[in-house]
């Protein structure tokens, strides 16, 4: 089914993307419950300090690094889908050593930083594997409405997770909370396994030569086209600066405006109810106003929301309140930024090289974000909880001038891309 036809037909209504949007969903959840699990069990069972929780938040993004030689080697792989399957799979088993080593008073830090290590790893290996895989999940008629629909539940799934994972967390130990993210990656892996591509994708990318000449290649053709040089620079720029503090939210949330556990969950989760909102929107405003100032309109109040965090203050309801409204509104901001620049990706990235691109993005994206973890840790001990977060929100902003120069912001439609590919405007700068 082509065209038109397979348009008006809803995308959840294909069992090959319904299987993988389940899969997507369920991982997500999990994911949103160890991100407040892993931080609360180091500070509340462990004791550790601001530096070792950023240490923490950091090894989980640390191999990012190795992100554009992963890359490489994947464009290479004709199986994708196998790729994915086994990066959940790993996942599931390293998250599980964790309730298993606390229910016999073995569970350590050191325990944790490896964990966070090698669980980052392999989702390393799933982030670079995906773009691949999606491009056979989803017709290019389809790619603004999947990353809609898949934007949607990790929103969702930043509803319900915390709240879900604070509960956890209260009624079961944070080592018990780990343990059912870990569950929940293995139902992904059962999910991924289940879902049928649109189109055929069994063989993997035939370019010869060594992996750093083809991962050249890749960094190259990122740092070379317009469109992808600008979207990373912005999207590093705000995760370096986010990171800062996030590395220190669920710290500064616990300590300086004195949050229990089970309120934090309600007022993350609460607050992400802005996340859904923006992937729901983001299609439609998209359409209204043009997918490069959906993009810039998302850079701008992503990172500004944190201000609220960092005036938070006043009676215990304001200080859940400013919580939640913070993350609303980052929530909106980073759906209306992530689903249209993620289909614009999608739509100027050949085939050949989407996982070493994948590779150089996540190399830089991803791994500007332990920097800025280190960064909120050392600036935290230093100036003070409070100050950090306002470097973050008042840093943040600033990505918005990646943008503003470059073709995004004048980009009305994903058909323009390929229009303007075809005539040359859009093409990478040679190197």
């Amino acid at each position: 089914m082509s065209g038109p036809e397979q348009r008006r037909r809803p995308l959840l209504h294909e069992p090959g993307f319904r299987s993988f949007f389940l899969a997507h969903t369920v991982s997500q959840f999990g994911d949103r419950i160890s991100e407040l699990a892993f931080p609360l069990l180091a500070v509340l069972l462990l004791d550790a300090t601001a530096a070792q929780v950023s240490v923490l938040t950091a090894l989980v993004w640390l191999p990012n690094l190795a992100g554009i030689l992963l890359g490489t080697w994947v464009d290479r792989q004709p199986n994708k889908r196998r790729l994915l399957v086994a990066a959940d799979l790993i996942r599931a088993a390293l998250l599980a050593t964790v309730p298993i080593a606390f229910a016999f008073d073995a569970g350590t830090l050191v325990q944790l930083y490896a964990v966070a290590l090698l669980t980052g790893a392999a989702s390393v290996l799933f982030n670079t594997t995906y773009p691949a895989f999606f491009v056979l999940l989803v017709d290019r008629s389809g790619y603004l409405a999947a990353n809609s629909a898949l934007s949607a539940s990790r929103s969702v799934s930043f509803i319900a997770g915390p709240a879900l994972g604070g509960v956890l967390v209260q009624a079961l130990t944070a080592p018990i909370a780990i343990g059912v993210d870990a569950v929940s990656f293995l139902l992904s892996a059962l999910g991924v396994g289940r879902a049928r591509l649109v189109r055929a994708g069994g063989t993997g990318d035939a370019a010869t030569g060594r992996l750093w000449q083809r991962a050249r290649e890749g960094i190259r053709f990122t740092l070379g086209h317009p469109v992808l040089r600008a979207g990373l620079g912005c999207a590093a720029t705000v995760n370096y600066f986010s990171f800062i503090f996030n590395a220190l939210l669920v710290l500064f949330a616990s300590r300086t405006l004195d949050l229990p556990a089970g309120l934090l969950g309600l007022a993350l989760g609460g607050g992400a109810a802005g996340g859904l909102l923006g992937a729901v929107a983001a299609p439609r405003l998209s359409a209204r106003i043009g997918v490069g100032r959906c993009i810039v309109l998302g850079a701008v109040v992503f990172p500004a929301s944190i201000v609220l965090v960092a005036v938070a203050g006043g009676p215990l309801w304001a200080r859940v309140a400013l919580v939640a409204g913070a993350e609303f509104l980052s929530g909106v901001g980073v759906m209306l930024f992530d689903v249209n620049l993620n289909a614009l990706n999608a739509t100027v990235i050949p085939d050949s090289l989407r996982s070493r691109v994948s590779g150089a993005y996540s190399t830089i994206n991803y791994g500007v974000r332990p920097l800025g973890a280190l960064t909120g840790g050392a600036l935290g001990s230093w100036l003070g909880l409070r100050p950090t977060v306002w470097i973050a929100a008042i840093g943040g902003t600033l990505c918005v001038l990646w943008l503003l120069p470059s073709p995004i912001p004048r980009v009305r439609s994903l058909d323009q891309l390929d229009e303007g590919r075809r005539a040359g405007s859009l093409a990478p700068a040679g190197r």
